[in-house]
C-alpha cells in the first residue's frame, strides 16, 4: 500500500516539473521574440521629442505626480498617527 503511495507522489512531481519546464521554456521563448524584434522607425517629419542632451524637453507622465502626491497623504498619515500616539 505505501509503496503506490510513493508512486502516485512521484508521478505528481514529475507532473508538476514538467509543467513548470514548460512554462520556463514559454516565458523565454518570449522575452527572446522581444528582445529579436527589429527597434520601430522613427517618426517622419519634425524633431524627436527628446532630442539630444540639450535637446527639447520631454513632459513628466502625469504617474509621476500621483506618485508624489500618494508619498505626500502616506508621510502626512504617518506624522498624524505619530502626533496622536504622543497625546495619549
Amino acid at each position: 500500500m505505501e509503496a503506490e503511495i510513493i508512486k502516485v507522489y512521484y508521478i505528481c512531481d514529475m507532473n508538476r516539473s514538467r509543467k513548470l519546464i514548460l512554462l520556463s521554456i514559454f516565458f523565454l521563448s518570449f522575452a527572446a521574440i522581444g528582445i529579436c524584434q527589429a527597434p520601430p522607425t522613427p517618426p517622419s517629419g519634425g524633431a524627436t521629442p527628446c532630442g539630444g542632451p540639450f535637446g527639447t524637453v520631454c513632459p513628466i507622465d502625469g504617474g509621476v505626480s500621483l506618485l508624489i502626491a500618494a508619498g505626500a497623504a502616506l508621510g502626512g498619515k504617518k506624522a498624524f498617527d505619530l502626533k496622536k500616539k504622543k497625546a495619549s
